[in-house]
């Protein structure tokens, strides 16, 4: 059974859909009393308070284009940028915009502008408003960020499946079996599921790990460093921590597959495979999945004790996609009543 596409995905975030050209004009913005803009401040950027809307944007773009945002995330934040010009038209000066004209903006989107705009779409792009307006304002472009007083409106979608304590003992036992058996043992799934429910790494870095990554220097507190090569993404390498049992059955497969660089020579339709086989062995009411043990983890550590700002570096995720995920989290890590 394939995950729903409704759920909040801790591994992609891909844009919505291209939507069709508005079919109505966007009213003129709110005209408010705004404070003398000071012409001589200009930031480290090369915008000040009278700087066009458009430049702003555009400079903006080229930060957020060399910073940590995946592709996806910047095409998502520049198209609904783009939506806010159309609204406010390029030319308005950056520090006349105020909160009330976000405000007018928001209820444009939802109500004027002639395009269907969901609650998905709605949040990302006060999601959007938010960074911008944050940037401008740490850079010292604009002396007050005008989104920030306006709440988030988070999107209401299933919360995402995890599994119990019950099932993990169930998996567990399963790997265990293809572990230790009598003609053929195979340890790869008992590393995989156990890798993956300690650390909570997303399919991508799990593919990226190479043998030399892997710290075994304290037999105590074995770890695995997660890098990127695209320099990008550098903020987001972390080292994590293993399960003192872990490299044992890490030797036995290394032996079994004969590894020497990557740690999974196989790709990864395979190891979903792999996940999937070992979910319905189990007896899982729903498919095992890379997103379900990520899931797991960050619940597991949250019930643990784990704070939230250790939990975000843990898992690898910017703070626009923890806005979206720690409410989950959360929610999910909550006593049952």
């Amino acid at each position: 059974m394939k995950a729903s596409t409704q759920q909040l995905s801790l591994f992609n975030d891909a844009p919505d859909q291209t939507e069709p050209a508005p079919a109505a004009k966007a009213p003129e913005p709110a005209t408010a009393t705004h404070a003398p803009i000071d012409q001589a401040r200009v930031s480290k950027t090369g915008l000040n308070a009278r700087s066009s809307l458009k430049n702003a944007v555009e400079a903006y773009h080229a930060h957020i284009e060399t910073g940590p945002l995946s592709p996806h995330t910047v095409k998502s934040f520049m198209y609904d940028l783009n939506i806010l010009i159309e609204f406010a038209t390029p030319a308005r000066p950056i520090g006349q915009i105020a909160q009330r004209d976000l405000e007018n903006f928001i209820d444009w989107l939802q109500h004027g502008r002639g395009v269907p705009c969901n609650a998905k779409s709605l949040s990302r792009r006060l999601t959007t408003l938010k960074a911008f307006f944050r940037w401008l304002t740490e850079s010292n472009v604009i002396d007050d960020d005008p989104a920030a007083p306006i709440a988030h409106r988070p999107v209401s979608t299933p919360l995402p499946d995890i599994l119990t304590d019950d099932q993990i003992k169930q998996v567990l036992a399963v790997t265990d079996q293809f572990r230790h058996h009598a003609d053929k043992p195979d340890a790869r799934p008992y590393v995989l599921v156990t890798l993956l429910l300690k650390t909570g790494i997303k399919k991508s870095e799990c593919m990226a790990i190479n043998l030399d990554h892997i710290d075994l220097s304290d037999p105590d507190e074995p770890a695995v460093w997660i890098r990127y090569t695209d320099p990008r993404y550098h903020h987001k390498e972390r080292k994590l921590k293993l399960d003192p049992a872990w490299p044992r059955a890490l030797d036995e497969y290394k032996q079994q597959h004969k590894i020497e660089h990557a740690l999974f020579t196989c790709t990864a339709r395979r190891l979903e495979y792999i996940l999937a086989d070992v979910g319905k062995l189990a007896g899982l009411p729903k498919q095992l999945s890379f997103e379900m043990l990520r899931w797991t983890c960050a619940v597991r550590d949250r019930r643990g004790g784990m704070g939230e700002e250790t939990l975000r570096h843990k898992l690898g995720l910017s703070e626009e996609r923890w806005f979206e995920a720690w409410p989950k989290i959360e929610k999910l890590a909550a006593p049952a009543l």
